[in-house]
């Protein structure tokens, strides 16, 4: 019985202490987000990884476009 009051109080205190962050980063002007992303142990996660970076390195050889912003890049570091 006591491990079960102890429980309880630790939970309620987590869950102040949680309430109390939460309205001091809520008073600083921050909000919760929540943000979906790919699971990295998801199974053929890495080998997608490796196919789209693949492409990205071919697209990058092939296309000429992005030449103009490399020697531009390259004159700002010149010229600062």
């Amino acid at each position: 019985m006591a491990n079960r009051i102890g429980s309880q109080n630790t939970k309620r205190s987590s869950a102040a202490r949680v309430t109390r962050a939460r309205a001091k980063l809520r008073a600083a002007g921050l909000r919760p987000v929540q943000i979906w992303v790919p699971d990295t142990r998801a199974p053929g996660f890495a080998a997608e990884c490796a196919r789209q970076s693949r492409l990205v390195a071919e697209a990058d050889t092939r296309d000429g476009s992005l030449d103009f912003w490399d020697a531009t890049a390259a004159l700002d570091d010149d010229a600062g």
